[in-house]
Parts: structure tokens; C-alpha cells; sequence
């Protein structure tokens, strides 16, 4: 799979040669990494290289905190010690990336899973400090020697990075047989989607920076690269889910499609009948592309998106397996009579009346604490989840936001004592 790089100097993103700051790109082209993200989270996880911290020369650490809620990142550049590692983990960051600071003693502070070593290698020698210092340790000995005690890899060939040339097939033949069960990520010199495609077969991932940044590569067709189909038509069945996980129905798509819905940030398929469907264009039931994913066997696609308007399904029901319920369901009721609620009525008087809501919530949450059995708790939980949600929608806080916070909480690695306050 592709995982698109996002390198940072001075808060904004920037593209080297070959190791070296020989030009920088346009602001209109490489500047604000925000929308970057937003676009590349599309892949999956982004990478995000802090070059100022890797050089020595300050901190992006503001903006890193800003990409990791809008995007699974993993985090690297600078981070030679536990602490910094477990900063990075906090702020929410799925992997810390370490390069120099991959050693034993510090791995052994870490989490395994969210750690990926970063080796830069220039013509098979190992090359530290922002890529200035040649330490005379081969790649493959370097691998051998992390393979047990850190969870993934990050390898970049500093000689093609940014030159847009291609990449090592025979070396990274080489890498993946000696990693093992880890993970293999390459960076430095991927500029083709057949190259992405050939990767993933073997095994391994393809960083990319350059390629896409300069319209080389499209991010669709990079996606998409990986997949396969013996379906007579070649499309690929999709399951198209809300960003609940909620299943909303089955369409198809083909590599057209993958690229205008990436290039669009929408929903539109693939339909056997009528060529490219955009969802929604008639109806105004429009879908906003959040994420593509590839099963394992590379022959279908989930679609994450975010459902506007009556639901995915042409019948009046919102999924195409019938309506949902729980909370996404109360979610969609509540947002709805926000705008829609007679006057009088005491959904209306919660979002009219601030201080009933919190005399509310305070109460229900007092309940709840005193409940005593299973029963009693359930019902407690729904009277002060539904109040919870009442003050989320007037607040226009959707149910996702919510669950975003409690995904970066859990990478956190350094936990508050937990006491209640006074």
C-alpha cells in the first residue's frame, strides 16, 4: 500500500533532493500540510517527518499536534530519546518513527508495536543526522540487529529520495526476506503505481512524497494500484460503510472511479449500468469520502464515508439492510430536531435552555453513579448518554469527533493518575 509523506520545515511541508535543500516548492503547492493531510489520509496512515527536528535546528512539534487529529500518522524526525518518543506517542501519534535512537534501551521503554525504526541508507551504508553522517554500518547488519526488540521498518534510499528514478526491487527482495514478520516500509525513489502494486505483492509499502506532490503519481490510481479482480468486468466490489463502521451497502468500482472519488473527496462508484455514479448527485443524498481500505486479499474496497441527506439506499430506509439504530440512529433523530423541534416541545426546551440541560446532566450522572443492578445501570447509561448527546448536537459535535478522542487517548502511554477532582 501507498502511505504518502508529509516533511516539515518551519510548519510547512517541503520536499528534499536527494538528502539536500536544493529547492523548495511553492506555497500553492507544498505549503499549508493541512489539506495534505486531509487528502492523503484517503491511504490510510501518512507519514509525517519533522526535518527541522532531524537537522537540529527546532521543532514542529505545534503542527504535528494539529495533523495527528486529522490523520493517522506516523510520527518521525529528531526523536533520539524515551521521552521525546512517549511525547509524540501521546499527542496521538499510531507510530514513533526512530532513527539514531532505535537501540535496545530505549526500544525497551516503548510500546513495540508503535515503534518503527527509520534506517537511511546512502548506496547500502546507513547515513544518520538528517542524512549528513555516513556511520559505516551496512543496511542488512543494521535490520538484523533491531528485527526482535522494534515492531516495523522504515528503510529510505537517500540516493533516489526526491529524484524521482525508481527504487532498489533487488535490495528490498533482500530487506524483506531478513525482517521477517515486521513490517517493511519503502521511501526514496517510488514514482509508478506499478512499482506501489509490485511492493505490496512482496510485501512491503511504498512512502512517497515527491511523486505525488508534483502530479506524477496519482493518489487514486496509487491507491488502487494494489488491486486485483477476475470479475469478467473488472470492477471491484465495495462495501461502503459510515465512519461508525455501520455497513450502508455494496457497489463497485473500478480504477476511474477510485481516482475521481479520491480527486473529489466523494462518494462515486462504478455503476455497471451507468458508467461513473456519483452518490447523491440527484438526490442530495451526497457522501464525503473519508477512507479507502483494501482487504487482505487485494480483490475488494471499503469505502469510509460520511452519509448526508435520507441514507445510502434508493428505498426510504437509510441503510440498504434496513434502518439502524442505537446511537447512531439518536444521533441523526437528534440533529434533526435541533432544527426541526416544535416550539414547546422538551427536546426544544433542551436546546433552548442551557441551564436545564446541565441541571440534567448532573443528575443523570448521579443516577447512574448510584445504580446498583445491571439493569438499573443500563438505564441510568441511556438517560445520560442521550442528554450527553443532546449537549453534543446543540454544540454541533457529531458522534465521530467523540470517537476520535477516545482513539487518541488510547495510544497515550503516560496516563494521568486518574483522581477525582476537588
Amino acid at each position: 500500500m501507498i502511505v504518502p509523506s508529509i516533511d516539515l520545515m518551519d510548519g510547512q511541508s517541503v520536499q528534499l533532493i536527494g538528502g539536500r535543500k536544493e529547492s523548495r516548492a511553492s506555497e500553492r503547492e507544498y505549503g499549508d500540510p493541512i489539506p495534505l493531510a486531509r487528502k492523503f489520509r484517503l491511504a490510510g496512515d501518512i507519514a509525517v517527518i519533522d526535518l527541522d527536528a532531524a537537522f537540529g535546528k527546532g521543532s514542529n512539534r505545534e503542527m504535528i499536534t494539529k495533523l495527528v487529529r486529522e490523520a493517522p500518522c506516523r510520527v518521525g524526525g529528531g526523536i533520539r530519546d524515551v521521552q521525546t518518543a512517549q511525547e509524540i506517542l501521546d499527542l496521538g501519534a499510531k507510530r514513533v518513527i526512530l532513527g539514531t535512537a532505535a537501540k535496545p534501551e530505549i526500544l525497551r521503554e516503548l510500546p513495540r508495536d508503535r515503534t518503527m525504526a527509520a534506517l537511511d541508507a546512502y548506496d547500502g551504508e546507513v547515513v544518520v543526522e538528517g542524512w549528513q553522517t555516513k556511520t559505516g554500518e551496512g543496511l542488512l547488519d543494521r535490520i538484523r540487529e533491531l528485527k526482535d526488540i522494534v515492531g516495523s521498518f522504515l528503510v529510505t534510499f537517500v540516493e533516489k529520495e526526491g529524484r524521482m528514478q525508481g527504487t532498489d526491487m533487488k535490495t528490498v527482495a533482500q530487506l524483506i526476506e531478513i525482517v521477517g514478520k515486521r513490517r517493511l516500509t519503502i521511501a526514496g525513489g517510488v514514482t509508478t503505481c506499478e512499482e506501489i502494486a509490485e511492493l505490496d505483492k512482496m510485501g512491503a509499502d511504498a512512502q512517497v512524497g515527491m511523486a505525488i506532490y508534483t502530479g506524477k503519481m496519482d493518489l487514486g490510481d496509487a491507491i488502487a494500484a494494489p488491486l486485483t479482480t477476475d470479475r469478467p468486468d473488472g470492477l471491484f466490489s465495495t462495501i461502503v460503510t459510515d465512519e461508525h463502521g455501520i455497513a450502508l451497502g455494496l457497489a463497485y468500482s473500478s480504477r476511474d472511479s477510485i481516482r475521481e472519488a479520491v480527486r473529489r473527496q466523494l462518494g462515486i462508484y462504478q455503476s455497471r449500468k451507468r458508467g461513473l455514479w456519483v452518490k447523491g448527485e440527484s438526490s442530495g443524498n451526497t457522501q464525503e469520502l473519508l477512507g479507502i481500505a483494501l482487504d487482505c486479499d487485494r480483490d475488494a474496497v471499503r469505502f469510509t464515508v460520511r452519509q448526508q441527506g435520507g441514507g445510502f439506499c434508493h428505498l426510504p430506509q437509510f441503510t440498504c439492510f434496513g434502518n439502524i439504530g442505537g446511537l447512531t440512529e439518536l444521533q441523526r433523530t437528534l440533529w434533526q430536531r435541533r432544527d426541526e423541534a416544535p416550539e414547546g416541545s422538551y427536546t426544544k426546551r433542551l436546546y433552548n435552555d442551557r441551564d436545564l440541560l446541565a441541571s440534567k446532566l448532573q443528575e443523570e450522572a448521579r443516577e447512574l453513579s448510584e445504580a446498583e443492578t445491571p439493569e438499573e445501570v443500563a438505564w441510568e447509561a441511556a438517560d445520560l448518554i442521550y442528554f450527553a448527546m443532546v449537549r453534543m448536537a446543540a454544540a454541533g459535535v457529531p458522534l465521530s469527533e467523540v470517537e476520535k478522542q477516545l482513539d487518541l487517548r488510547s495510544r497515550k502511554v503516560n496516563r494521568r493518575p486518574g483522581d477525582a477532582k476537588k
